[in-house]
């Protein structure tokens, strides 16, 4: 796999610094030449005025009689000069220059002189670079008027100075500014490198762990730490490969479950199947023929076929409850009268057995939302299991108490009571007591009353000695409003 990101890190690196040093180069550039030429423009002003002012008052003292040195003062500014010195007429022809006098004419010179010497015969210090092509060089012109004693401008002394030095400067300012380029790109590229080492390496990481979990192996985890967003980003994968974890966990509980409900429905099913086919074909080859025989073989048969009845009914009605789809309706209700009529319908059973229900209610009215018919089952299944698993002459009670804004309704039994290793497993599906108390039981009552526990809010417990007693525990909270229980 080729990883781009260094590639173009280092191309818009380059590419911007490239841009800001071409432009910095430039705008340096002007700003370089145009500051040095005014400079040396002033010091070329400064010199030419000192110079113009000395050779008037040499003539000045010429004209007085007393001008010795005249001469070799204009030798020795030819000389020392920045350049070279021209003294000149109102005509532009040269008053005196060196050892001797040679003329100019206006033809001779370049376009704008006439208008300098007439800007410095005005009493003006004027400069421009139009003597350039007549001296063969790139040059700076100054002039300064040269006055007599009365002020009077008699000559202008024009210093011609060449501005190769000032173009050297700049040639070594560029010299230098491509110097100071190359090695930004240089360090430029070595950034870029890191940068990318710094965000690709994660990046690579992030990228193994998920081709892992991809795999399967939701175990894998990106080892980076950093406090960025790349180290948030992380941070969050990370927590995703856990939840995805947990969910593949969950998949294969759910699958073990499927596989488990099948195996116990295939289970269920087939053992009164088998007893019915059984039954079916041993009357239909006339190998009893005994009245009494064959009326306890009709007999097993419909307790069978009856069980299967149950058996399905009861699958169906799990499945409707566990379907999120599926609504229950809900109304405002007394749980007072569910208990009592469950109760009731139980008693006649428990009567058989020779066991006591006893309702003992705290509470009188208590107000709840819910389906009246669903909560009676929930009451009912429970307290079967409570009847059928009491010995006779035993006491099943069903409380009902208020108890921190919530309504408590227990059924306690004195039965045979449950191990402590089965109570986490008595809601599972075709979870159920082998005993000859239970041989009729499908193992789908408790789960169903689970789910209508749990589609009501309600949480429904169990708690069991292992010994002679059993307790399962309903905590529902009561309908909001202006009502409130009434104890007695």
């Amino acid at each position: 796999m080729k990883y781009k990101i260094t590639h173009r890190l280092i191309g818009y690196f380059s590419a911007v610094l490239l841009l800001f040093s071409l432009i910095t180069g430039i705008l340096f550039g002007i700003q370089f030449t145009w500051h040095t030429a005014r400079i040396h423009e002033g010091e070329l002003r400064e010199q030419a005025v000192s110079m113009a002012g000395t050779i008037s008052l040499f003539r000045q003292r010429q004209s007085q009689g007393g001008g010795k040195g005249y001469g070799a003062y204009l030798r020795f500014v030819n000389d020392t000069a920045k350049g070279e010195v021209w003294l000149v007429d109102e005509n532009a022809r040269t008053i005196e220059l060196d050892t001797g006098n040679y003329s100019l004419s206006y033809s001779k010179l370049p376009e704008g002189t006439e208008t300098l010497i007439r800007r410095i015969f005005q009493g003006e210090v004027a400069s421009n670079k139009a003597f350039s092509p007549l001296l063969d060089q790139s040059s700076i012109t100054v002039g300064a008027p040269v006055l007599d004693g009365e002020g009077n401008v008699i000559a202008a002394l024009l210093l011609h100075s060449p501005v190769n030095g000032i173009l050297d400067a700049k040639l070594q300012s560029v010299f230098m500014l491509i110097a100071c380029i190359l090695l930004a790109l240089v360090l430029s590229f070595a950034l870029s490198v890191l940068l990318a080492h710094h965000f690709i390496t994660p990046l690579k990481d992030i990228g193994l762990a998920v081709g892992q979990v991809m795999a399967g192996n939701y175990s894998a985890r990106v080892q980076v730490d950093q406090n960025d967003e790349i180290g948030a980003l992380a941070s969050n994968i990370n927590n995703l490969f856990a939840r995805l974890a947990d969910i593949e966990q969950e998949r294969k509980k759910l699958d073990k479950i499927q596989k488990d409900f099948m195996s116990n429905v295939s289970h269920e099913l087939r053992t009164p199947l088998t007893v019915i086919k059984g039954s079916l074909e041993v009357l239909e080859q006339g190998l009893v023929t005994d009245p009494q025989q064959m009326e306890e073989y009709f007999h097993q048969m419909l307790s069978d076929a009856a069980h299967l009845e149950r058996l399905v009914n009861d699958l169906l009605e799990l499945s409707r409850l566990q379907n999120s789809s599926f609504q229950i309706s809900k109304t405002t209700l007394n749980l007072t009268d569910i208990l009592t009529e469950s109760v009731r319908s139980m008693q006649m059973v428990a009567d058989k057995k020779q066991v006591k229900i006893c309702f003992d209610n705290e509470v009188g009215l208590a107000l709840f939302q819910g389906d009246y018919g669903r909560l009676r089952q929930m009451f009912t299944t429970v307290l079967d299991n409570a009847v059928k698993f009491s010995p006779a002459g035993a006491v099943v009670t069903v409380a009902l108490s208020f108890q921190d804004g919530q309504y408590l309704v227990t059924v306690a039994d004195r039965g045979s009571g449950i191990p402590p290793e089965d109570i986490p497993y008595i809601f599972n599906r075709f979870y159920k007591d082998h005993s000859t108390q239970n041989r009729t039981g499908s193992g789908l009552g408790l789960p169903i009353a689970k789910q209508i526990a749990d589609r009501h809010g309600i949480s429904i417990s169990c708690a069991s000695n292992c010994r002679d007693s059993t307790v399962f525990s309903f905590l529902l909270t009561q309908k909001e409003g202006p009502e409130s229980p009434k104890l007695g």
